[in-house]
């Protein structure tokens, strides 16, 4: 469910103040309506240039996820906007990054966007990933679904992973470069997870899952998998969005997603024999 925004006026006179101790004064403030995971989601007008800040109340379930976007930041600015400062004031977790003007990727099929999805994926997975407490492990995100707890090893690796596909969190720029956003759920796992997430979004977006995996079959991160580790992660990440569906029947979103994780993993059978 999106969480109701809060606007600039809206926020105590404190929380601004703080605000602009790190901004300098705002001439102009917007809400943004695009996202639904913050409370707080203004691009402020400054002196210096424009300033994204997001925020929730420090007492929110998703507070986690914001101060993992946070410990990440440092470790991604080749493919993310750079986190200028994090601050708590009155019961707000902040954020404020470098504004990116740009749009949500297009991943309709034919969209001339898709070729700088991958790309920054590529770049994404040639970063070093840093040793911190705050980023996920596949054996544990994963291990309630699969069908046999070793099928998890094919899972862990050492790559850096964004692992949340959606377009809504991919802003292309004027250059037509790609830009990764919300780094809410960072995992160190194998390569081809990410390609494995890009595949399903794909299909949200009208993709067959043949043409899907076409657009991620030649980067190396899907070359070097096998088959019938791609096939673990299918399954598994079926589950996970059968599991959400059913928690939330309500949730076309997730309902939708659930269908979509389902097809890719049920077109996937016999593919792992095939490749032999």
């Amino acid at each position: 469910m999106a969480l109701a925004r809060v606007d600039w006026h809206e926020l105590s006179s404190h929380v601004r103040e703080v605000i602009e101790s790190r901004t300098g004064p705002v001439r102009s403030a917007r809400t943004v309506s695009a996202g639904k995971h913050s409370a707080v989601a203004l691009l402020l007008d400054t002196a210096d240039g424009r300033v994204f800040v997001k925020g929730l109340r420090t007492d929110h379930a998703g507070i986690m996820t914001q101060a993992r976007e946070a410990v990440i930041a440092p470790f991604v600015g080749a493919v993310s906007p750079r986190l200028l400062w994090w601050v708590e004031a009155d019961g707000w977790d902040l954020l404020g990054f470098e504004y990116v003007e740009g749009r949500h990727a297009d991943y309709r099929p034919g969209s001339p966007d898709l070729p700088a999805v991958v790309e920054v994926m590529q770049r994404l997975i040639s970063i070093p990933c840093p040793d911190l407490p705050e980023i996920k492990r596949p054996e544990k995100r994963w291990r309630k679904y699969v069908d046999d707890p070793a099928e998890l090893e094919v899972l862990t690796g050492s790559t850096l992973l964004h692992t949340d596909y959606n377009p809504a969190n991919v802003l292309i720029d004027s250059s037509g470069t790609a830009h990764l956003i919300d780094w809410a759920w960072p995992t160190r796992g194998a390569a081809f997870i990410d390609p494995c997430v890009l595949v399903y979004r794909l299909i949200a977006d009208g993709h067959t899952p043949a043409t899907a995996e076409g657009w991620v079959r030649d980067t190396p991160a899907w070359a070097t998998a096998s088959a019938e580790a791609i096939d673990v992660f299918a399954r598994a990440n079926a589950r996970v969005w059968d599991e959400l569906a059913a928690e939330a029947p309500e949730d076309r979103w997730k309902q939708k997603m659930s269908e979509v994780t389902r097809e890719w993993a049920e077109s996937r059978r016999g593919t792992a024999r095939a490749s032999r």
